[in-house]
């Protein structure tokens, strides 16, 4: 045989290799992993290693699900170390002390975090990110003093997003919800909840439940459906709210069931919507189905939401405003997790959940966004961080639970995201060079993430 030196242009040239026996320069190395993809049809995963990471956060040896009370002050980490990963999963990792050859082999990726964090991506368990336009104009009516329910009583809010649902086609509420999805990855989330609620019809609510499917498909963000037909009661029904449960129970729920819309129902179970009778009879219903819930619950008053939830053993209970000792007795080893929605509070200017004494009282926290376009027109959940610690009184340590490990667990996806553990999917941020966890909720107009990693794979670089 001969011998051979193949170089960059010989690799774009040729399609095909007399037996010769190949000596590889350096340069031609990546040029022949993309050959051999192209050829093969499958995409070639590089190994990646993040190396000299000032702080790697959130690490755990085996998975623990969530994090309660006073064990959210304590946040495992490792200084001066390396994050292993190895196609989608994460591999191995440990202090820079530990490093072996191994990892500098051909085909592993380096990325130097000198001065910078590592830890998982941020997952967002509340949102209701597909919809079609911003509701700005009702802006102005909640700063002259207009409450949530007097706005939706004359058919704004829910409603007015349900019309303007109505009228959009499937494709630009996918492109309009990808987009936003893009723009949330670049602040550090890789994987969000998403739920209908803006249909109040069955066609609308399958639209936008099919809607998220293609989501679920097309974006490299872990996805979870909700189904919401119980967000609000159309005008139509108003005065015989229980034949729109009817609807709900008899025609949207089995609908959605047979198609394999939804991973989760949910209610918004709280006074002027929803009330524990109804809720408990969608609960009932979905619970054939296979549908487990999640809650929007006392947002407004001591509505019964929470103790229905936990009834029921919703994954997790939400917004949580009006919360007392009997909300919290109910909540207490049930398993149900409580997601606290800062920026919905925030922006409706109303009372922010007793998360301090939730924490006291042993209890698991979790915080979302509440992304949507009416009450939390945001889906930064480094500012949700900053409320955490601002209007909370949360820790730096507590926050990054609440949005890493409690976070994942409120969505169902805590035994493959929220921590960094071996064989866990590879949803990684690194940092810009900053001082350390506490400046994340304190620097909270600046985007403090350079790198978001999803299933292996750099998305978006903020440089």
């Amino acid at each position: 045989m001969s011998k051979k030196i193949i170089t960059s242009r010989d690799i774009r040239k040729t399609a095909g290799y007399k037996p010769v026996i190949y000596i590889m320069r350096a340069d031609s190395i990546k040029l022949l992993l993309l050959f051999f993809e192209t050829r093969i049809g499958k995409p070639v995963m590089k190994d990646l290693l993040i190396k000299n990471i000032k702080k790697l956060i959130q690490i755990e040896d085996e998975n623990i699900p969530f994090v309660s009370g006073s064990d959210m002050a304590h946040l495992p980490c490792i200084e001066d170390a390396y994050l292993w990963i190895k196609e989608d999963k994460i591999y191995r990792f440990g202090t820079m002390a530990e490093i072996d050859g191994e990892i500098f082999t051909p085909g592993v990726e380096v990325i130097d975090a000198t001065g910078k964090l590592v830890m998982p991506a941020w997952c967002d368990s509340h949102t209701h990110l597909v919809y079609a336009k911003s509701r700005d104009v009702e802006y102005v009516d909640k700063i002259k003093g207009l409450s949530y329910e007097e706005i939706a009583k004359r058919g704004g809010g829910i409603l007015n997003s349900a019309k303007l649902i109505k009228k959009a086609s499937e494709e630009q509420l996918f492109e309009d919800a990808m987009a936003r999805l893009e723009e949330i990855a670049k602040w550090g989330t890789g994987a969000v909840e998403i739920k209908s609620g803006y249909g109040l019809t069955t066609a609308t609510e399958l639209k936008m439940l099919r809607v998220i499917k293609r989501l679920k498909k097309e974006s490299p963000l872990t996805i979870k459906s909700t189904f919401l037909g119980a967000h609000s009661i159309p005008l139509a029904y108003r005065g015989k709210q229980k034949k729109y449960v009817d609807l709900v129970v008899t025609e949207m729920l089995p609908a959605v069931a047979e198609e394999q819309l939804a991973d989760y129902v949910d209610v918004f179970c709280d006074v002027g919507f929803f009330t524990v009778d109804d809720t408990d009879r969608i609960l009932d219903a979905a619970a054939r189905y296979g549908l487990a819930p999640k809650i929007h619950a006392n947002e407004l008053d001591y509505s019964g939401g929470i103790q229905i939830g936990v009834k029921y053993k919703a994954l997790s209970v939400d917004h949580l405003e009006f919360t007392g000792d009997a909300e919290i007795k109910a909540l207490k080893d049930s398993g149900t997790m409580p997601t606290i929605l800062p920026g919905a509070a925030f922006f409706l200017n109303m009372a922010y959940a007793p998360a301090r004494k939730m924490m006291e009282a042993g209890l698991p926290v979790a915080l979302a966004s509440d992304f949507n376009p009416g009450s939390s027109p945001s889906g930064n959940m480094q500012l949700v961080m900053a409320m955490g610690s601002i209007l909370y009184r949360m820790l730096p340590e507590e926050v990054i639970h609440a949005v890493t490990k409690n976070t994942a667990y409120a969505m169902g996806v805590d035994k493959e995201l929220g921590s960094i553990c071996i064989g866990k999917k590879a949803n990684v941020l690194i940092t810009k060079e900053i001082p350390g966890i506490e400046y994340l909720p304190y620097a909270y107009g600046e985007n403090k993430i350079e790198t978001t990693i999803l299933n292996g794979k750099i998305v978006c670089q903020n440089k």
